[in-house]
């Protein structure tokens, strides 16, 4: 079975404290993932720069954004353009099919994050041509302060046509792989067949206490504010703590 993390967030979100490299030499080294998505906050600068580099470090990397729509957060996969935000739920899954992408709705219902409701994302299933876009749902998010809001995604999924899907939903490089997808074979080709098919399995590696995830990620953005983020120079050198002048650069 082939292992994917399809919700990390980088440098190039405003809350993300590690550097693309570092989260492909974790990912590739220490976690030993096949496939991650690269998925910051209305931008893909970080998800071109990771495919780029993915061959370094031998991992596959798809590029992707998790997009603020009208109605909550949606990931988008597998585009290399930036999506507007802002835009409805619906509209926005058919832009990124006209890209050739595919989407999958995170944490939802969840609180404290923009989040879809499970009666938009029914409306916006009635729409054949959404269906076609739209192929999964985060039934587990390890990210997540609100810890409840699994079950209602997991609720929601035993209902939904959409593939179950597992993601970290990584602020910080630590959190990487902690919940991942499971899916036959090892490629990107092989992940988005399985997504079609809703034969992914979400897979919990290990749960954090909504304490724990508030302190590592706060701890890591204190050190971004100073300047400081996780960082590695190149795949056979160790991931460390550097220090990363004009950091606002990476967020646009």
């Amino acid at each position: 079975m082939g292992t994917a993390d399809l919700h990390i967030h980088t440098l190039y979100s405003w809350d993300g404290t590690c550097s693309v490299r570092a989260v492909l030499k974790h990912a590739a080294h220490t976690v030993r993932l096949d496939v991650l998505a690269i998925t910051d906050h209305d931008e893909v600068r970080g998800a071109l720069e990771a495919a780029e580099l993915a061959p370094r470090y031998g991992i596959e990397v798809i590029p992707g954004s998790e997009i603020s729509t009208a109605d909550g957060h949606l990931l988008a996969l597998f585009i290399r353009e930036k999506i507007p935000a802002g835009l409805s739920l619906s509209e926005t899954v058919l832009r990124v099919g006209e890209k050739g992408g595919i989407c999958i709705v995170p944490h939802l219902e969840a609180r404290g994050t923009p989040s879809v409701q499970r009666r938009v994302l029914q409306e916006a299933l009635k729409d054949p041509n959404v269906r076609h876009t739209l192929l999964g749902i985060e039934t587990f998010n390890a990210g997540l302060v609100d810890k409840a809001s699994n079950l209602k995604a997991a609720a929601a999924g035993r209902e939904l046509p959409l593939a179950w899907i597992g993601s970290s939903d990584s602020h910080t490089l630590w959190m990487t792989g902690r919940a991942v997808t499971l899916f036959q074979g090892h490629t990107s080709v092989d992940l988005i067949q399985a997504i079609q098919q809703r034969q992914t399995v979400p897979l919990i590696v290990k749960e954090i206490s909504a304490a724990g995830l508030l302190a590592g990620w706060a701890r890591g953005y204190l050190l971004r504010r100073a300047g400081w983020v996780e960082y590695n120079r190149h795949p056979e050198a160790p991931v460390r703590l550097e220090r990363i002048p004009s950091l606002a650069r990476f967020v646009s």
